[in-house]
């Protein structure tokens, strides 16, 4: 039986700018009862932009909290049940334009969110349209964006879009005994081909010294989506003895 609906939305127009860590800075941040969950033997982080859309709250749509930008940075794990692997991610940093949309998902979920000024932009160019979504930290703009094929492509079984798009579970470390578990539903996205991407930001004053390192080479990978409606389900506590 699944869990009450917590949140309705659309997440849109997704950039993901995909990197590999070594595995060990990850450590403090991996839930009990999950372990990493590795692309051909990698740690992959990912740094994310994307529109949330038509948003509503336990079934309300709140005055100016309905459309907003987001920026995250997350990483990919596994929990086996007892029956089955259920593939999620886990984030670090979750960055949104809206003080209350951070204070209500740091409560319900413990989430790592922050509310910085943002802005984004959408330019259409030929065959190809240019995403970027910005955010204010100390003053200075930072940037995450891609530009992407219109033509549209459905995700292959077994590729490496289908292994940072398709998890459909949300885990985060409440103690060292327990997790927060929540499921995510949406259908699986269309793709366009990336041709030119753009991560420019404070990686230190961000994410910690840790992450320095690995965000400011080149990435492995970047995608993009076009979206869907989606589902966040009410969490549930994972307890590990």
């Amino acid at each position: 039986m699944p869990k009450p609906q917590f949140l309705k939305a659309q997440w849109k127009n997704l950039v993901m700018i995909n990197y590999e860590v070594d595995p060990t800075i990850l450590d403090p941040y991996l839930p009990p009862g999950t372990e990493l969950d590795l692309w051909q033997g990698k740690a992959l982080v990912s740094m994310v932009g994307f529109m949330f859309l038509d948003t509503k709250v336990l079934g309300i749509k709140w005055p100016w909290h309905v459309d907003f930008e987001e920026v995250n940075l997350r990483f990919y794990v596994k929990h086996f049940n007892g029956t089955e692997w259920k593939r999620g991610a886990v984030f670090v940093s979750e960055i949104v334009p809206k003080p209350i949309i951070a204070v209500i998902a740091n409560n319900l979920y413990k989430e790592h969110y922050s509310a910085m000024p943002m802005r984004h932009s959408v330019l259409e160019a030929g065959d190809y349209t240019q995403f970027l979504y910005e955010w204010k930290f100390k003053g200075k703009w930072n940037k995450l964006g891609a530009t992407a094929s219109n033509q549209l492509l459905d995700i292959q079984p077994g590729s490496s879009e289908e292994f940072i798009f398709e998890h459909y579970w949300g885990y985060n470390k409440l103690s060292a005994t327990t997790t927060m578990e929540y499921q995510v539903e949406h259908v699986s996205w269309q793709t366009g081909k990336v041709k030119g991407y753009i991560f420019e930001a404070d990686v230190a004053g961000l994410y910690g010294e840790a992450f320095k390192p690995y965000l400011e080479k080149e990435p492995v990978s970047a995608f993009f989506a076009v979206g869907s409606d989606i589902r966040v389900r009410m969490g549930d506590k994972i307890v590990v003895k």
